[in-house]
Parts: C-alpha cells; structure tokens; sequence
C-alpha cells in the first residue's frame, strides 16, 4: 500500500565470512524486496554485500556507515546532490565494475577529449583577476556529454567561500526562457493558449485597458509596445533618505504583511495589485517595434497562473524541475540551502539597503515575493544543463517527453523581421558573418537559441552543432555599475573557445 519502501542495510561486517553477518531471514527479505519496483535498497558499507540484491530496481551504495555518509544519503535522497559514482568492483553478473547511473548528461574527461578546451581557465581567471566578477562556473556539453564543467574564484572580492560546482546562482533574466517561455510552450502544445489571443482573453483585470488588445506572440518577441521596465519600489521608500516607508514594509512577517523582499524586509500583501495597475497604466509605443522589457513576461507569468491554476514556481517545479531531478532549479532557495552554497548578488544601497543572497536581485521581482516571469530562477550549472539537454533532445530527458520536437522548433526559430528573436529566446544576430562583434559567437549557427542574464549569466544552445554552453557569474557584486563582464568580452570568448575547441566551426 505504500508508494515507495527506504530499507537501510547497517552494522553489517566488511568481511564476507557468513554473508557480512547479514542473518539468513534478513536475507530473504531483501531478496523480496528486490522484485519491488518503488523500493530503493541502500548498503552502508562494503559494496560487495549487494550481492544479497543484484535484481533489485533501485540500489545505491553508500561504502561507509557513519554520520557523513548517512548525511550524504539524505541530501541525495532530497535532491540537494546527485550520485555521480561508478562500482569499483563487480559484485555479480547484473552488476560489473563501473556500473552506475551518473546522469541524463555523461561527463567525459576534459583532459583528453578536448584538450584545447583549458583555454576557458585563463579567460576565466584573466577575468576574475580583472574584477569582472569574483567567481564563475563554466559548463559545456556536446552530443550529451559534459566536456567541461569547471569553477573558478570565490564568491565575493572579500575572503568568502569558494566557488564550486554546486553553486547556485540568480539566473536573472534566464528565468524568461529557463521557466516562463518553457511554461508558455507547454501550455501551447496542449491547446490551452493561443499565440494569436491577447491579454484580454486570458487577464480579465487588463480588459478596458490599452493592454488587453495586446498579442501574445508579440509580448514573446517584446513587439508589444510596453515600456523596458517600471522602478515599482520607487513609490514605497522615502525619497529623501531612500527607507523603505513603514506604511509598506514590516520588518518581521505578519497577517497583511507576508511578501518577502529582503531580509527583514517584507511587503504589504494588497501592493501586488497596485503593481498591476502600474504595468496596465503605463504608456504604449507602437505595436512592432522591438523594445525589451521585462513587463512582457511579467504578463506571461500571470498568464501561466491563469490557465493552469498555479503559480509559475509551482507550475515549472511540477511538470519540469521534479520530474527531471533538478535539485537546484527554482524559486527562492533561501531557507532550502546553506547560505554559502548561494551566491550573493549585490550589496545594494538605494532600495533593500543590504546585500542579496538567496533573494531575487531584481527589485521587480522582489515585490512579487521573489517569482515573476521575467525574473526570480536560481540554479547550479549542472541542473540548468540538464533543462536544455532536454530541450536538445527535441524535449525528451531519460525516457520521459516534457515537450514535442515540433513545439520547441517553432518557439526557437526567427519569427522577427525587426529584431533576432524567437519566440521568448534571444538568438544570434543575423548579420553576424560582417559584424565587428559576433552575437553571442561567432561561430553560432542561426538556429541557436538562448538568453543572458543580468547578474552575469548566460545559456545558449546550438542544435547545429549539438552544444550547450552555461556560464554563472555574480558581475553585479558589490555593485551593478561594474560592466566588465561585457567590456572584456567573457562570454563571447569562452563561448567561441568552446566551438573552436569541438572543431564545429
């Protein structure tokens, strides 16, 4: 009757004498249990006493039985880490040495397979040493294979912790494709939003506004005529000093006060709809003309909520991130981590008067209690591969089909003829074979697709070449003023390193 059966198997003995001193009906049991689908079988200790369980569905071997392992487990079993280790030895027939399921995405050994690929190492660390950002993650697949997955610095400038693989980091507006845009694709294959309706038809609240006409396929192209961005905090601090304006804020939670923005930060609940009003309000350029903004896909997001009856976090979480174990992906992680395993943003002084860590850098985003469509996502490297490995595959990820190959062919095409984009993704420049500045890459094919973030992010697929490339960084710590990141070229660079490195160009 239970869905899913944890048997531990402890205090057994290193030595094979009498089974490990595993008992004859302990035995038995685990035979019985093997032959159970939903039944996961863990062995704290040698790992050759597996053999008790050789068919069983689902096994892992832990090698050791003490706190650190037994901790290990639990984050695995939770999904704050992935098992990436192979047997050492066989154990029987069903399971030989170097038996293990790593991944959807392999990673091969970078030195060997791609050794030009150690170029990334001085851009990164040229840039670091050059305050581009304190600290970055570097990742590429090919064919799906990881070919290099590589951190470098620290999180801050200050003595911090370093960064690691499992780093997580504020994606910004990567959020647009890695959440909104994949939610908006789903939603479309199954019929239930048309690109070709407007806001009227599926925002009752935008009707006798001059935003219900608005198309949605041209809120994805940002074709739509809103304005970049509205400062929303800017009418809840004082204007004098910059503090936020009790009338607005609490600085503990409490019944009409539960929107987190910040540490002891937190937003008078009914100021949500007053945002609304203030994006449904605002003025209009013409319809056609490519201006970004952030205000398209915070539509997008609501619209998300509005057909499916969950919100965007809730909506992605359950028909993406938990199916795929994306242990990382997601909104707000403050709470769900160790502090150091996030990475801070910035030590920003004109609003939230603190330094960001685990909580959205968008102030925007901020209000709406750190998730909105344009963005609010956090994620590790690793995760963030495994999203887009996906959508490489023509939206299949170990046997399970998130999307149709057809969907994300339509979504990642040109559909502009003023501007790059696709359909929520950013795509290379159509010029780029004479541009002084190839975008992102020069050797980027035209059916690349992706998008870069704010804090210092980047993804980008080539379904050409069959690569991903995902770059993390913290550019906005201490300060959003520093662009070095994109005066330096980074991102470009090791992007370009990558091709020239796989020989794809």
């Amino acid at each position: 009757k239970y869905s899913s059966i944890l048997v531990g198997v402890h205090s057994y003995s290193f030595s094979p004498l009498n089974n490990f001193g595993i008992s004859a009906s302990q035995a038995a049991l685990l035979q019985t249990l093997q032959s159970v689908d939903k039944a996961g079988i863990i062995y704290f200790g040698n790992p050759y006493a597996i053999k008790n369980s050789c068919s069983a569905k689902n096994i892992l071997a832990a090698y050791e039985d003490d706190p650190v392992f037994q901790v290990a487990v639990y984050d695995f079993l939770k999904g704050n880490i992935t098992a990436k280790g192979k047997l050492p030895v066989g154990v029987c027939s069903e399971l030989k040495a170097g038996t293990g399921i790593t991944s959807a995405i392999q990673e091969v050994q970078t030195s060997y397979a791609y050794p030009q690929l150690q170029v990334i190492d001085s851009i990164a660390e040229d840039a670091i040493a050059k305050k581009a950002f304190p600290g970055c993650v570097v990742l590429a697949a090919k064919d799906g294979e990881i070919i290099y997955h590589k951190s470098f610095g620290h999180t801050k400038y200050e003595p911090s912790p370093e960064v690691t693989l499992e780093s997580i980091y504020d994606l910004a507006s990567v959020t647009k494709i890695s959440a909104t845009t994949v939610a908006v694709m789903k939603l479309y294959e199954q019929g239930k939003l048309e690109l070709n309706k407007t806001l009227g038809d599926y925002l009752a609240w935008t009707r006798g506004t001059n935003k219900a006409r608005l198309k949605i396929k041209d809120i994805l192209l940002h074709e739509a005529g809103l304005v970049p961005f509205i400062r929303f905090y800017l009418e809840t601090i004082d204007t004098a000093t910059g503090i936020p304006n009790p009338t607005f804020y609490s600085e503990q939670p409490k019944p009409g006060f539960t929107t987190r923005v910040a540490e002891k930060l937190y937003l008078r609940d009914d100021w949500t709809d007053t945002i609304f009003q203030r994006i449904a309000k605002s003025p209009l350029t013409a319809t056609g003309k490519y201006v970004y903004s952030d205000n398209d896909f915070i539509f997008l997001g609501k619209i998300v909520q509005a057909i499916s009856g969950l919100p965007l976090d809730q909506y992605v979480k359950k028909n993406f991130y938990n199916k795929m174990g994306l242990a990382t992906t997601g909104f707000n992680p403050r709470g769900h981590y160790p502090l150091d395993q996030l990475v801070p943003t910035e030590d920003e002084k004109h609003f939230r008067r603190q330094l960001a860590q685990g909580d959205v850098h968008d102030e925007g985003a901020s209000m709406f209690g750190g998730v909105s469509g344009h963005a609010g996502l956090f994620s590790d490297a690793y995760d963030l591969a495994m999203l887009y490995q996906m959508l490489l595959n023509g939206g299949e990820l170990n046997g399970e089909r998130y999307l149709e190959p057809e969907t994300i062919k339509y979504f990642t095409a040109y559909h502009s003829n003023t501007s790059r984009r696709g359909l929520g993704f950013d795509k290379p420049e159509k010029d780029n074979a004479s541009r002084k500045e190839p975008y992102p890459a020069e050797s980027a094919s035209p059916q690349t697709y992706g998008h870069t973030g704010f804090t210092g992010t980047c993804v980008w697929v080539d379904p050409k070449s069959k690569l991903i490339f995902i770059f993390l960084s913290n550019r906005v710590y201490p300060t959003r003023e520093n662009n070095n990141l994109s005066a330096l070229n980074v991102r470009p660079k090791i992007m370009e390193a990558i091709y020239r490195a796989v020989g794809a160009k």
